[in-house]
């Protein structure tokens, strides 16, 4: 069975992004429905996968990832209001026995991402 994962990098500081707030959303058309809200961990990383098992199916996802908040903890200078706050990656899922990691590259000027293994 297939999974999706995540993680968050702090690319402005050369670290794991830890305790950022990540929500995943079920997209339907213009139905968008929460499914996990959860914090990374030390080393960036959720401690289970966001989905797994059956309830990992092939359709659109949408990840948000509050980094703003994670930069304002860190104790980072951010103009308001800040230039990267929320950052929400829209994907599909396809293949339903594959996984899916989808990090977030982040600094509070930029943000990238990648399908990762």
């Amino acid at each position: 069975m297939g999974k999706l994962t995540t993680h968050v990098l702090d690319t402005a500081n050369g670290r794991p992004g830890a305790g950022v707030k990540v929500e995943l959303f079920a997209l339907a058309g213009d139905t968008r429905r929460a499914l996990k809200t959860t914090t990374t961990n030390h080393d960036g990383r959720c401690d289970e996968p966001l989905l797994e098992g059956a309830s990992f199916a092939t359709g659109e996802y949408e990840l948000v990832f509050h980094a703003g908040d994670y930069f304002a903890a860190t104790g980072a200078q951010l103009p308001q209001p800040r230039f990267v706050d929320r950052v929400v990656l829209r994907f599909g899922i396809a293949d339903a026995n594959a996984h899916y990691h989808v990090p977030l590259l982040v600094s509070p000027w930029s943000y990238s991402t990648y399908r990762g293994s």
